[in-house]
């Protein structure tokens, strides 16, 4: 990755740790996917995963921290899952180019990045990058009310996902992406320097600290249930 990229992805993820680790104390439990995929399927559940989505999506707060565990955990159980998607739509090429340009950007700069990011999200609601990228275009175009309620989303997100270990080879983190892997990584202030698939379903990444190279830091992400799902909607390809 670019290091201006970098650079700019490790800024905007770093806005939210103020936040996350003040707001949103959280007690560290594992994830119970059965009971999960119970509740989020069952049409009678007040976490129904239709319900839990719609929620999401409003420009209301509403949602308590365990919602935000069950719609992230949950996503895995639907239909259109795919742990490995990407975006891809017209106009990619153009705007993330801007992602390399050195701020201030230009409210018409500005506005591509925002179209971009809001078609990206329609398509993944936890496509962490995009929906940062989106809250820095609102903070730019001096949107601050909705910029707000987006930081509240991406802050229970990462919160939800730390919620599940603690990064360590005995406790790890649980993430239904290899992209939530990096994110949380640079969230923490770290860049990751190499990567290794361990046994059970445990990726390894060793890392760096963006400030201090001398500075580095092993952290460990359980993927078992994600390439349990890959593997079933996706056999081929396993």
């Amino acid at each position: 990755m670019n290091k201006k990229r970098i650079f700019f992805s490790l800024v905007l993820l770093m806005l939210t740790a103020v936040a996350v680790n003040a707001q949103y104390k959280f007690q560290v439990k594992e994830v119970d996917f059965e009971k999960i995929k119970q509740e989020t399927l069952d049409p009678n559940s007040r976490y129904y995963y239709p319900k839990l989505v719609k929620s999401f999506k409003s420009n209301d707060t509403i949602m308590n921290f365990e919602a935000y565990r069950e719609l992230y955990y949950g996503f895995v159980f639907q239909e259109d899952y795919n742990p490995f998607r990407h975006n891809d739509f017209e106009g990619k090429d153009e705007v993330e180019q801007l992602y390399y340009k050195n701020p201030p950007l230009t409210r018409e700069e500005c506005d591509k990045i925002a179209r971009y990011a809001e078609m990206a999200l329609d398509d993944n609601i936890f496509d962490i990058d995009q929906l940062n990228y989106y809250i820095y275009a609102l903070k730019e175009k001096k949107k601050y009310a909705r910029a707000a309620v987006r930081q509240y989303r991406l802050d229970k997100l990462i919160a939800a996902i730390m919620s599940s270990g603690r990064g360590t080879e005995d406790e790890p983190w649980v993430v239904i992406s290899p992209d939530h892997e990096y994110a949380i990584i640079n969230f923490l202030g770290y860049v990751a320097k190499d990567q290794k698939e361990l046994e059970g379903g445990i990726d390894l990444i060793i890392t760096e600290s963006s400030s201090d190279p001398k500075k580095t830091r092993d952290f460990y992400f359980d993927v078992s249930q994600m390439l349990q799902e890959a593997a079933r909607k996706f056999p081929d390809d396993f």
